[in-house]
């Protein structure tokens, strides 16, 4: 018979024993560098983590920094000086740990870092806007329920990234909610708030795919060279053909984030 000293048995069920590893409380950044985007710069705009701990922005004006942080479309942000929409900002920071913070924890810190480097203050007002509705077309949603669900990451899903160029826009989604559709729409795409009426309370896998045009993404595409002769449709007609989901135009209300004090950032 086998003898296995009990030393080794000992060892093995303290290392089975241990807990996982804490995760930080994600507050705030460790450090974080802002400088003016390079004139030259022809790699878009974005904000996303490039490790587990180093979260990068790059090409924001501080108003899509706000949008961001608050889940907000621009056209709900008011106040402040003209300089919030013409300054570029790279944003290169360290997050505490080594666990990746989840999408949530990221804007956390971003809303502190807009508070202590932009000197951030604002108040909320009613008002009603111009809106998008995103709600099931007739025929019924055409998405697929994601098999991340029943084992879901601990730093969440991963966030929602257009792939972007002047001729075609990608949305590829991997355990998405239509609530984060929703947002991702309002916050980058499109020039008005857009609320989910879906009812749609899962989580989805889809690739939505459309052409653009001069209206979204800040006009930063212009007009696409043959928006006539592409098979790609625009993003209202592929909502419906791709996902089974209807966009409208609406007035509805909206809480603005109205600015009362905003700065140039500190320096770093």
């Amino acid at each position: 018979m086998l003898k296995i000293p009990l030393l080794s048995i000992v060892a093995a069920v303290v290392v089975l024993a241990q807990p996982p590893e804490a995760r930080p409380s994600f507050e705030e950044f460790e450090v974080a560098t802002i400088l003016p985007t390079a004139p030259a710069w022809t790699g878009g705009r974005f904000i996303r983590m490039q490790s587990a701990n180093r979260l990068v922005a790059r090409n924001h004006a501080l108003k899509t920094l706000i949008a961001a942080a608050y889940n907000l479309s621009p056209k709900a942000i008011t106040g402040g000086p003209p300089w919030e929409d013409s300054d570029r900002y790279d944003i290169l920071a360290k997050t505490p740990g080594d666990v990746r913070p989840n999408l949530e924890e990221q804007m956390t810190m971003l809303r502190k870092l807009l508070s202590e480097r932009f000197k951030l203050t604002f108040h909320r007002e009613p008002k009603e806007l111009s809106i998008y509705t995103l709600s099931i077309g007739k025929n019924g949603p055409k998405l697929r329920e994601s098999a991340a669900t029943a084992n879901p990451s601990p730093a969440g899903p991963s966030p929602l990234i257009f792939i972007v160029s002047p001729q075609i826009v990608e949305l590829p989604a991997h355990n998405a909610s239509m609530d984060e559709l929703a947002s991702v729409l309002q916050r980058s795409a499109l020039d008005r708030p857009v609320l989910d009426k879906t009812g749609l309370a899962g989580r989805y896998d889809f690739d939505l795919e459309w052409t653009p045009d001069e209206t979204q993404f800040g006009g930063a595409l212009g007009k696409p060279a043959n928006p006539d002769g592409s098979t790609v449709p625009g993003l209202f007609a592929a909502l419906q053909q791709q996902l089974g989901l209807r966009l409208e135009s609406k007035k509805g209300p909206v809480e603005l984030l109205v600015i009362d004090g905003i700065g140039r950032p500190t320096e770093n």
